[in-house]
């Protein structure tokens, strides 16, 4: 009985974060639809859906220039959605409540532990402040640095290198990959100041906001850090390590991306493409003439993703590692799967298979479709799938290419990306009622 209650009230909230994404998509693209948004005046519905959509699901994958297409109002908005996506459409709702009411609702409070991955209920209310609070401080901590290099480095007046430090402050937290130049940031290659100040800000946004808070608390004493924290903290730098080494040697001699660049700037563009294909769409250099061996490293951490709770998408960095370590005791003959001298549930392990099973599932069908509908190269449908259910943003440029019905897909996966595989597994989770018995088992042959 007390099972059903709790099945009961958890429905609403499950089901009320994809709803509430759905419903800024549309006020977004309807936004995006006035003459004033843009600068030919033209209404383009499906370029003001696509552009809503991969704002407020933070991907960065565009159809347009953002730079000529948009003017600064529509930019505007633009940002305004991503803030939004990036913030969670929930926990701004239950902050909202909080500064009105004075008190948080139950139903409200499981809304938002749903989309911030709250252990407790009574940390829902403290982790909204959190959260807020966290992100505006990055994100001004990152504008206050960006704006002076704006304005002497790049001769930008005053109120100009004001906006662009202020957009790509903001973008950089969120990952949302939008850009007021139309290279992205290869333009900024040249400049480690920039590229960065932008990458610390990529982290800081990706890393989760549980690992975020408990690294600042416990930083000094790792020993003391939970099993999430070490999976995501030490996966994150593991990853970033391939991603960079790989980066910088297969692309050192490529005369398409790094073999014109100066040593310095080698180095500058690989740190950039070590961290952005991991959770945010900036192009340090043009990803239509990368190596395969690059669009392969490249599709593999864009599934990753970063934190959970965070601002990346992808299955997640625990995920990853969870099955990694799944394999390992599969493989060593063990029973339990073991992280840090801590014995990892099943339940917690079936829904790391579950999401990433469901994840390969939305990539495979995601390709399939753009095969059909298009003629294009198959690596190049493979990578932007892939950017846009890991809400990455990177695209090979083909984006703009695709017909409406492609670009539906594409938007499509960027929404389940955001929303979050995990969240719709448990939407159709609640429907069943629990079984309370169990039948003979039996062994079928595996391999």
């Amino acid at each position: 009985m007390a099972n059903a209650v709790v099945r009961q009230v958890l429905r609403r909230p499950v089901r009320l974060v994809p709803l509430a994404f759905l419903t800024v998509i549309l006020v977004g693209t309807a936004l995006l639809c006035l003459p004033a948004m843009h600068h030919d005046g033209q209404v383009r519905p499906l370029v003001a859906a696509f552009t809503a959509v991969s704002a407020t699901c933070i991907t960065g994958l565009t159809v347009v220039d953002t730079s000529t297409y948009w003017t600064p109002l529509g930019q505007a908005v633009i940002l305004l959605l991503t803030q939004m996506g990036g913030f969670g459409i929930m926990s701004i709702a239950t902050l909202l409540a909080i500064l009105v009411k004075g008190y948080i609702e139950l139903s409200g409070t499981l809304v938002v532990q749903t989309e911030t991955q709250a252990q407790d209920l009574g940390q829902a209310r403290r982790i909204v402040v959190r959260i807020a609070v966290s992100m505006l401080t990055a994100e001004a901590i990152s504008a206050l640095a960006l704006v002076p290099r704006f304005h002497w480095g790049y001769d930008l007046p005053w109120h100009q290198a004001l906006w662009h430090g202020i957009w790509y402050a903001c973008m950089s937290f969120t990952n949302a990959g939008f850009a007021l130049h139309g290279d992205s940031i290869m333009s900024f290659v040249v400049d480690p100041v920039v590229v960065v100040l932008m990458t610390l800000t990529v982290w800081s946004g990706s890393l989760g906001y549980p690992v975020f808070w408990e690294l600042l608390k416990k930083w000094r004493r790792p020993r003391q850090w939970t099993v999430h924290t070490r999976l995501t903290f030490y996966g994150f730098m593991a990853l970033f390590v391939v991603a960079f080494v790989a980066f910088l040697v297969f692309e050192w001699d490529n005369p398409g991306t790094l073999g014109p660049m100066s040593v310095r700037e080698k180095l500058t563009a690989a740190l950039a493409g070590g961290v952005m294909p991991r959770s945010c769409g900036f192009n340090i250099v043009d990803y239509a003439h990368i190596k395969d061996e690059t669009t392969i490293t490249t599709i593999v951490m864009m599934f990753i993703g970063g934190g959970s709770a965070g601002t990346s998408g992808g299955i997640k960095v625990s995920t990853f590692f969870l099955l990694f370590f799944l394999i390992l005791a599969a493989v060593r003959g063990e029973s339990d799967v073991t992280v840090a001298h801590r014995r990892i549930g099943d339940e917690t392990i079936r829904q790391a298979v579950t999401i990433a099973l469901i994840a390969v599932a939305c990539l495979v069908g995601g390709t399939m479709v753009l095969a059909l509908l298009t003629d294009l190269p198959l690596p190049h449908v493979l990578f932007d799938v892939t950017s846009a259910f890991g809400t990455v943003g990177l695209s090979m440029g083909i984006t703009p290419e695709l017909p409406a019905g492609g670009q539906f897909t594409l938007m499509t996966l960027m929404f389940l990306g955001r929303v979050g595989t995990f969240t719709a597994a448990s939407a159709l989770a609640l429907r069943t009622s629990a079984r309370h018995y169990h039948l003979p088992e039996e062994r079928p042959i595996v391999g």
